[in-house]
C-alpha cells in the first residue's frame, strides 16, 4: 500500500511541497485576507471597502502587466513610475483645451496622449536596449529621471488642476446605481483595467508574439538561431510596457482630477515586486499576466489591511520592502524547486 510504500510518501510530500511553492502567492493571499476580516472585526469584508479594494489594485495593476513582459524578455524596467506621471501631465494639459468636453469625450484625451508618451518612452528605451546594448537598469533609469524632468517642465513644477469635470468619469465615475449607493457601486477605472489587462494576459498567451517573448526571455541565443528576431521582440516588449504604464498614469490622473508631477512616485517597486510575487522569474522565460495579478491582490490587501488598522505609514514601506525581498527569495527557492 502506498503508505507503507516510503518512495511512494516521498514522492507525494515532494509533490504536495512543490504545488504550495507554486502556488505559495495564492497561499499567502487567502491567509491575509482571512487574517484581516478578522483583525479589522469584518470591516474588511464590507461592500464599499471591497469595491474601494479594486480602485486601489488599478494602477499598481496595469504597471505589473507592463512589467511581466519586460521581466518575462530578462530584463527590467525601473521607469514606469514616472513615465506614469508623464502620461497624466501631458493628458490634463491637454484636457485644459477642451473646457466643455463631455464624459465619453474625455476617453480620447486620456488614451491618446497615454499610447503616444508610451510608445515614444519605450522606443527609448527599448532601442537603448536592444539596438545599443545599453543594460536595462541605465536605459531605464536615464529615462526614470529624463520623464520626472519632463513632468515637472511641462507643469510648471506645480500641480495641473482647474481641469474638466469630465476629465474624471473613467477615474473615479461609477456605474450601477442603487437606491443605497446614489454615486453607483462598480467603478469605472475597475472595469477599463479589467479589460486591459485581459487583453495583455491574451496577447502574451495566446499569440505568436507571446511565445516569442518566453522564447526570447529562456535562451536569446537559441531564440535567435530559431529565426526569431529577438531584437524587435524585446524592443515592442519595452514598449508594451511603457504603454501600459502611460495608461496608469492617465487613470491616476483622471481618479485625482489633477495633474501630479510628483505623481506615481516609486510606484515601480509595487509593480516589481507584484510581479515577481506571482511567479514572474527575475532571470526571465516564465511568468504571466493573469498570475501577476494574485502579487497585485497580496500588495493591495496588506495596504488596506494596514490602513483599516491604522497602521503608520512609515511601517507600511518597511512591509512592502519586506515584501519586495522576500519576492526575491521566493523567485530563487522555486527555481531551486524547478532543478
Amino acid at each position: 500500500m502506498t503508505e507503507n510504500n516510503p518512495i511512494a510518501v516521498h514522492d507525494k510530500n515532494e509533490a504536495m511541497k512543490n504545488f504550495l511553492m507554486r502556488n505559495m502567492v495564492v497561499v499567502i493571499l487567502i491567509a491575509l485576507i482571512i487574517g484581516f476580516g478578522v483583525g479589522t472585526s469584518g470591516k474588511f469584508f464590507n461592500m464599499a471597502n471591497i469595491v474601494n479594494l479594486t480602485t486601489q489594485m488599478a494602477i499598481n495593476a496595469m504597471l505589473s502587466a507592463g512589467l511581466t513582459y519586460v521581466i518575462i524578455l530578462g530584463g527590467i524596467d525601473i521607469s514606469v513610475g514616472s513615465v506614469a506621471a508623464l502620461a497624466g501631465v501631458i493628458s490634463t494639459k491637454i484636457s485644459l483645451m477642451f473646457p466643455n468636453m463631455t464624459s465619453w469625450g474625455s476617453i480620447p484625451v486620456l488614451i491618446l496622449p497615454a499610447i503616444l508618451v508610451g510608445v515614444l518612452c519605450g522606443s527609448f528605451t527599448g532601442l537603448m536596449i536592444s539596438r545599443f546594448n545599453v543594460v536595462a537598469m541605465i536605459a531605464t533609469l536615464a529615462m526614470l529621471t529624463a520623464a520626472r524632468g519632463l513632468c515637472f517642465i511641462f507643469s510648471g513644477g506645480t500641480a495641473i488642476s482647474g481641469i474638466p469635470k469630465a476629465y474624471s468619469f473613467i477615474g473615479a465615475g461609477r456605474w450601477l446605481v442603487t437606491e443605497g449607493k446614489a454615486t453607483g457601486w462598480i467603478p469605472n477605472i475597475t472595469v477599463f483595467v479589467i479589460v486591459m489587462v485581459v487583453i495583455m494576459h491574451i496577447l502574451l498567451s495566446k499569440t505568436v508574439f507571446g511565445r516569442h517573448v518566453y522564447a526570447t526571455g529562456s535562451n536569446r541565443q537559441v531564440a535567435h538561431l530559431a529565426g526569431i528576431n529577438t531584437k524587435n521582440v524585446i524592443f515592442w516588449g519595452h514598449v508594451l510596457c511603457s504603454v501600459a504604464a502611460a495608461l496608469a498614469g492617465v487613470l491616476n490622473a483622471s481618479k485625482l482630477a489633477s495633474g501630479q508631477p510628483a505623481a506615481c512616485d516609486g510606484y515601480e517597486m509595487y509593480a516589481i515586486a507584484a510581479t515577481v510575487l506571482g511567479g514572474t522569474s527575475l532571470t526571465g522565460g516564465s511568468g504571466s499576466v493573469g498570475r501577476a495579478m494574485f502579487g497585485v491582490a497580496v500588495i493591495a490587501v496588506i495596504n488596506n489591511g494596514m490602513n483599516l488598522m491604522h497602521v503608520n505609514s512609515y511601517w507600511q514601506k518597511v512591509v512592502i520592502g519586506a515584501i519586495i525581498l522576500f519576492a526575491v527569495i521566493l523567485d530563487m527557492a522555486q527555481k531551486k524547486t524547478k532543478n
